[in-house]
C-alpha cells in the first residue's frame, strides 16, 4: 500500500479487529484517533509508556533518537505508538479504550 517512508499503510488492532489507514509520517496514535479509534495515551512523546503496545506483524520506525523503550521490549516487539511512524501494514495487539 505504500512505500518506506511515505504512502499510507493498513492497520489493525487486535483481537477487537478495528482496522485504518495510517500515513507513514504520521505516528500510529495520531493516525487511530483521527480514524475514531481511542487508545490509551498520555504525553505523546514516547516517555510515559502509557500506551506501550505489542507489534504483532509489520514494521514502525522512530524519528525520535531512541523511544521511551528497553532494547529487551524493543527486541520482543512492544512499541510506543504516540512516536511509532508505519514503515509497512502492521497488526498491533492493543485494545481500544474510551476517551
Amino acid at each position: 500500500m505504500g512505500s518506506k517512508a511515505s504512502g499510507t499503510w493498513l492497520i489493525e488492532w487486535a483481537p477487537s479487529g478495528a482496522r485504518w489507514v495510517a500515513e507513514a509520517a504520521t505516528p500510529l496514535l495520531l493516525s487511530a484517533e483521527a480514524a475514531g479509534i481511542a487508545l490509551a495515551s498520555s504525553c505523546r512523546n514516547g516517555t510515559c509508556r502509557t500506551c506501550l503496545c505489542r507489534l504483532r506483524t509489520g514494521q514502525v520506525a522512530y524519528d525520535i533518537e531512541w523511544p521511551g523503550l528497553s532494547a529487551e521490549e524493543k527486541s520482543e516487539g512492544w512499541i510506543l505508538p504516540c512516536v511509532a511512524l508505519p514503515r509497512s501494514d502492521c497488526v498491533l495487539d492493543a485494545l481500544p479504550v474510551s476517551f
